[in-house]
C-alpha cells in the first residue's frame, strides 16, 4: 500500500469508520454458525435481555464480554455460535404497557385477555427493534438466523414440556401456601424477587385479655393491622410463665373474637414477651404453626394491599392507613401499652418497589429438594459447572442447600399460561401439553408462569429442546460459556443448572464467568433516583464502541465491580488513536506491498527481532490470559505492547532504514511492519472490532474480514532472545539518556558527550553494532563506547543491566543534587534486592514456581545486587570530588 492507496483517513474519526460496518458484517454472514462443518463448536447463548426498553452500561459490559470470547474462538478456527434473543419479561413488561394505556385512560379489563396481549406484542416487536439497533451499535457478533424469544412457539412448547413432565412427577403442584405478594403490580413472586431493606420501623407491644377475666398476655408485632386475622397465641410448652395458660382463651381486642393460647417449639422464650401471636394467613412461620394446630386462616386484605371485610370497620383502608388508625384505636382502647422503635428488614418487590405483603394464596409450586440435591451432587463431579472466579460456587452452593419451594405462577396475562384446565363441575385438575378433549367442559387456569420458569430452560430450548435428535441441539449443547453478574446468580444460573441437569441429564454450560456491577465513578449504584446512569448510546457517539467496548473489558477482573469513568473512556481513544496513527505511517511506507511479498527470511536488525520476539511474547500471553478469561490483564498486555513496544520504540526505529539507503533493509522493515500489525490488528480485534476491520483491510492481507482471519499463533523461528536483550539494553540507555537530558533541562536538540562503559565484551559488541540507534536517538557528541571507562569529570550518571552511562555536562550539573538523586537510586536498589531476596528465600515460592520463573528471579537478584553495587561505587566516587 502507498499513501495514494491507503483508505485511511488522516485523522481517526469513530464514527465514519463504524457507520456501515456491522451491516457490511452481516451481510457476509460472518457471524453464522456452520452446524454441517466438522470444526468443533463453541456455544455461547446470550442471557435475553427484557423487551421493556434501552439497554444499560451493565448490558454492554456483559455482552462486550461475551462478544471478545466468541470473537476470538471463532478465530481459532470453532464452529463458534452465538445465539442472541429476548426475554418476554412477564411482570416488567405488562406493567409497561399497562402504564402506557392508562395515559389513554385505558385498562387491560377494558381490552380484554387476547387484545391485551395483542398490545404487548406490539410493544415487543417496536422494542426488540431498538435492542437489535443497540447490539449493532455495540458490535455484537451475534447468529441472528438463529434469534429466539422466550415466548416463541418452539420455546412455549419446551415450557409445556417441562411443567408437564415434572408435574407427572410430582415435582410441580397446587397448593395454599404463604407466599410474597407484590400489591402494585397484584401477583406472586418468588423469594429471590423479594429485595430486604433495613427500615425504620416499631415494635407495638399489646395486652390481649384472658377470656376469664383472670388478667392478660402481652405480645408484641411491627404489623398492627394484621391482628385483625389472629388465630392464636402461642408460648413455649417449657415456659414456666406461661403453663398454666396453654388450652385457654383470650379475646382479640377490637374484633372481639376468641382465639386460644396453643404451646409451640417454634417460640422463642427469650425473645420479647415469649407469647407471639399468630396470623395464618399473613406470615408463614404462623401459616406453619397453624397448620401444626389446625387454626383457622382469616385474610384481611385485598390483594391490592387494601382491606377486606374480614377487617371490621377497617375494611376498604390502605394497610398502611389501616395502621395508623388502628394504633390510634389500640391506644385509646388501653391494650397498646408501649411502642418501641425498631429498625428492622422488610420485604421489597424486586420490579416494583412496593412492600411486598406476606400472603395466603393458593399457587403452583416447584418441590425444589429433589432438583437442588442432584444440582448439590454435579459440583462434586468431574463434569460440574465451573465458576470464575471460584468463590461464587460457594455463592452457589450455598443457595442450593438452603433452597424453598419455588412459586411459579403470576397473576398475569403476558406470558406463557400454565397448561392446567379445572373440570367446570368436579374440580378435578387436568395437566397436559393441550387442552382436554371435551374443551367446553374445562377452564384453563388464568395464571402464567414465573419469567425465570422459561429462562431457565434458555441454554436448551433455544437450540431445539425436547427434540433430542435436532443436530443443533446435538451439537452444540451443553454450551461451553455462560457470562453473567453475580447478581442473578440465583435468579438464573441456578435455575438453569437444575433444570439443564433433570431434562438434558449434563451441566447447561461448562463455565459461568462472573463480572460485577458498572458502579457511578464515585462507587454508588447506577439509578434512576440518583440521576447518575450513564446511556452507552451516548458514551458510544461521543467516543465510539472500540473505546467503551476496552474500557468495559479491560477494567475489572471478574467478580468485581467496575467504575465508570469518562476520563478512562477518553484515554482508550486517544490509545485507538495512537494505533490509527501507527497504522498510517506503516501503511505510508509499505510501498504498495502485497501480502505474499512479506518475506521475513533473511538479515533482520536488532529493533526487526526484538519487536517479532514481543510480538510472539504477546500473542502467548494474550491466548493464555483470555483462556483464564482475565481481560484486565489482557488489556494491560496490548496495551503495553502497542503503545509502547510498536508505536513508541519501533515505528521510531523504522524510520531508520525506511530513510536509509539499504534497500534489502528497506524490505525487511515493511515485512516486519506488515506482519506485526497483521498479528497485532488480529489479537486486538475481539476488544475494538471497527478500528481493526478498517486497519486490517488496507494491510496487505488474505481473507475476506479480520472476523474470521485465523487467531495469531506463536513463530518461534521469529523469536531472538538474544536480540531482544540486545534492543532492551539499547532502550533502556536511550531512556536514561533522555531522563539525564531533561533533568538538567538540556533539551534533544543539543549535542552532548555520552560515554558508554560495557561490563563485558559481549555487551560491548552489542553497543558497537547498534551505535546507530544511539546516534539518532541520544544525539551524542562524542559517543564514546568501551570497556572500563572511568567518569570524565563531574558527570550525570545512570547504571542499566550491563553497562555504565556518563553524560559530562559541565556547568550543568549540581555535584549535591546528584549526590541526592544518587542516594534515592541506591536505595531503590536496595529495597529491590531485599524484595528478589525475600521472595527467594521463601521455600513455598521456590518450590511450586515454575522453574523458568525462579531462574528469572534469580538473575533479577543479580542485576539488582550489580546495580545497586555500581551506584555505590559512583556515589563514592562524587563524595570524594
Amino acid at each position: 500500500m502507498t499513501n495514494e492507496t491507503t483508505t485511511m483517513s488522516t485523522k481517526y474519526d469513530p464514527q465514519s469508520i463504524e457507520n456501515g460496518r456491522y451491516e457490511w458484517w452481516l451481510k457476509g454472514k460472518f457471524f453464522e454458525a456452520h452446524p454441517e462443518s466438522d470444526k468443533e463448536p463453541y456455544t455461547i447463548v446470550i442471557p435475553p435481555p427484557n423487551v421493556t426498553g434501552k439497554l444499560h452500561l451493565g448490558h454492554a459490559w456483559d455482552t462486550t464480554l461475551q462478544d471478545i470470547i466468541i470473537r476470538m474462538k471463532r478465530m481459532q478456527g470453532y464452529d463458534a455460535l452465538w445465539l442472541p434473543g429476548m426475554d418476554h419479561a412477564g411482570i416488567a413488561t405488562q406493567a409497561k404497557v399497562e402504564e402506557k394505556l392508562r395515559s389513554k385512560n385505558i385498562s387491560r379489563y377494558d381490552l380484554g385477555r387476547e387484545k391485551f396481549v395483542e398490545e404487548i406484542w406490539k410493544w415487543k416487536d417496536e422494542y426488540a427493534g431498538h435492542i437489535r439497533a443497540q447490539w449493532s451499535k455495540i458490535g455484537l457478533g451475534l447468529d441472528y438466523s438463529r434469534e429466539r424469544f422466550t415466548l416463541d412457539e418452539g420455546l412455549s412448547n419446551a415450557v409445556k414440556e417441562v411443567f408437564v413432565k415434572l408435574y407427572n412427577k410430582g415435582l410441580i403442584y397446587r397448593g395454599e401456601y404463604i407466599i410474597n405478594w407484590d400489591p402494585a403490580t397484584k401477583t406472586a413472586l418468588s423469594d429471590i424477587e423479594v429485595i430486604h431493606k433495613d427500615v425504620q420501623g416499631a415494635f407495638y407491644h399489646m395486652r390481649y385479655p384472658l377470656v376469664d377475666g383472670t388478667g392478660f398476655i402481652e405480645v408484641a408485632t411491627t404489623r398492627p393491622e394484621t391482628m385483625l386475622g389472629d388465630s392464636a397465641v402461642a408460648v413455649h410448652p417449657e415456659d414456666d410463665r406461661y403453663k398454666h395458660l396453654i388450652g385457654k382463651m383470650v379475646k382479640l381486642p377490637i374484633v372481639g373474637r376468641e382465639i386460644p393460647i396453643v404451646a409451640d417449639d417454634y417460640v422463642d422464650m427469650e425473645f420479647g414477651s415469649g407469647a407471639v401471636k399468630i396470623t395464618p394467613a399473613h406470615d408463614p412461620n404462623d401459616f406453619e404453626i397453624g397448620n401444626r394446630h389446625n387454626l383457622q386462616r382469616i385474610l384481611v386484605m385485598n390483594e391490592d394491599g387494601t382491606m377486606n371485610n374480614n377487617a371490621a370497620s377497617y375494611d376498604g383502608m390502605d394497610r398502611f392507613v389501616c395502621r395508623k388508625q388502628i394504633v390510634k384505636d389500640l391506644q385509646d382502647a388501653g391494650v397498646l401499652f408501649k411502642i418501641e422503635d425498631h429498625m428492622h428488614s422488610v420485604g421489597h418487590s424486586e420490579r416494583s418497589g412496593a412492600v411486598v405483603e406476606p400472603y395466603l394464596s393458593t399457587q403452583w409450586f416447584v418441590k425444589m429438594q429433589p432438583l437442588a440435591d442432584e444440582a448439590i451432587k454435579l459440583q462434586q463431579a468431574e463434569g460440574k459447572v465451573n465458576f470464575v472466579p471460584e468463590r461464587f460456587e460457594k455463592t452457589y452452593l450455598q443457595w442450593m442447600e438452603n433452597v424453598h419451594d419455588w412459586c411459579i405462577s403470576r397473576q398475569l396475562w403476558w406470558g406463557h399460561r400454565i397448561p392446567a384446565w379445572y373440570h367446570k363441575e368436579t374440580g378435578e385438575i387436568y395437566v397436559g401439553h393441550d387442552a382436554p378433549a371435551d374443551e367446553e367442559n374445562w377452564n384453563q387456569d388464568n395464571d402464567v408462569l414465573d419469567t425465570w420458569f422459561s429462562s431457565a430452560l434458555w441454554p436448551f430450548s433455544t437450540l431445539g429442546w425436547p427434540d433430542a435428535e435436532n443436530e443443533e441441539f446435538k451439537k452444540y449443547y451443553p454450551t461451553n460459556t455462560l457470562v453473567t453478574g453475580y447478581d442473578i446468580i440465583f435468579f438464573w444460573v441456578s435455575r438453569m443448572i437444575f433444570q439443564g441437569i433433570e431434562f438434558t441429564g449434563t451441566r447447561p454450560f461448562e463455565d459461568v464467568l462472573i463480572h460485577g456491577l458498572v458502579r457511578a465513578e464515585d462507587g454508588r449504584k447506577m439509578s434512576k433516583s440518583l440521576g447518575n446512569g450513564i446511556d452507552p448510546m451516548e458514551v458510544i457517539e461521543q467516543y465510539g464502541a472500540d473505546s467503551l467496548r476496552y474500557f468495559l473489558s479491560t477494567g475489572s477482573s471478574p467478580g468485581q465491580d467496575l467504575r465508570f469513568s469518562t476520563e478512562k473512556v477518553e484515554a482508550v481513544w486517544n490509545f485507538a488513536n495512537k494505533i490509527w496513527n501507527a497504522s498510517r505511517f506503516a501503511l505510508m511506507n509499505m510501498d504498495g506491498m502485497k501480502f505474499e511479498e512479506i518475506n521475513l527470511d533473511g538479515k533482520k536488525s536488532v529493533a526487526d527481532a526484538w519487536i517479532l520476539t514481543r510480538l510472539n511474547e504477546t500473542i502467548e500471553q494474550v491466548t493464555r490470559l483470555s483462556d483464564k478469561y482475565e481481560f484486565g490483564e489482557v488489556g494491560r498486555a496490548l496495551y503495553n505492547f502497542i503503545w509502547d513496544d510498536f508505536c513508541d520504540w519501533y515505528i521510531e526505529m523504522s524510520k531508520l532504514p525506511l530513510n536509509g539507503d539499504d534497500e534489502d533493509a528497506k524490505k525487511m522493515t515493511r515485512s516486519v511492519l506488515a506482519y506485526v500489525l497483521d498479528n497485532t490488528m488480529r489479537l486486538l480485534h475481539p476488544f475494538m472490532p471497527f478500528i481493526t476491520e478498517e486497519i486490517w483491510q488496507n494491510l496487505p492481507h488474505e481473507g475476506e474480514s479480520i472476523t474470521v482471519a485465523a487467531w495469531p499463533t506463536v513463530n518461534e523461528a521469529l523469536s531472538n532472545k538474544e536480540d531482544a536483550a540486545s534492543m532492551k539494553l539499547l532502550a533502556e540507555i536511550i531512556r536514561s539518556v533522555r531522563n539525564i537530558r531533561a533533568e538538567v533541562q538540556t533539551p534533544m536538540s543539543k549535542k552532548v558527550p555520552l560515554y558508554i562503559s560495557a561490563k563485558d565484551a559481549e555487551t560491548l559488541t552489542v553497543l558497537e553494532e547498534n551505535a546507530m540507534y544511539l546516534e539518532r536517538f541520544c544525539n551524542p557528541e562524542p559517543l564514546v563506547i568501551g570497556q572500563g571507562i572511568e567518569a570524565p569529570g563531574q558527570t550525570m550518571s545512570a547504571v542499566v543491566t550491563g553497562a555504565e552511562i556518563f553524560l559530562p555536562l559541565q556547568g550543568l550539573i549540581d555535584v549535591d543534587a546528584e549526590k541526592a538523586r544518587l542516594e534515592k537510586e541506591l536505595e531503590k536498589w536496595a529495597k529491590e534486592v531485599k524484595l528478589v531476596q525475600g521472595k527467594l528465600s521463601n521455600e513455598r515460592f521456590v518450590s511450586k514456581a515454575p522453574e523458568a520463573v525462579v531462574a528469572e528471579e534469580r538473575a533479577k537478584e543479580q542485576d539488582y545486587i550489580e546495580k545497586h553495587a555500581t551506584v555505590l561505587k559512583r556515589l563514592e566516587e562524587l563524595k570524594n570530588m
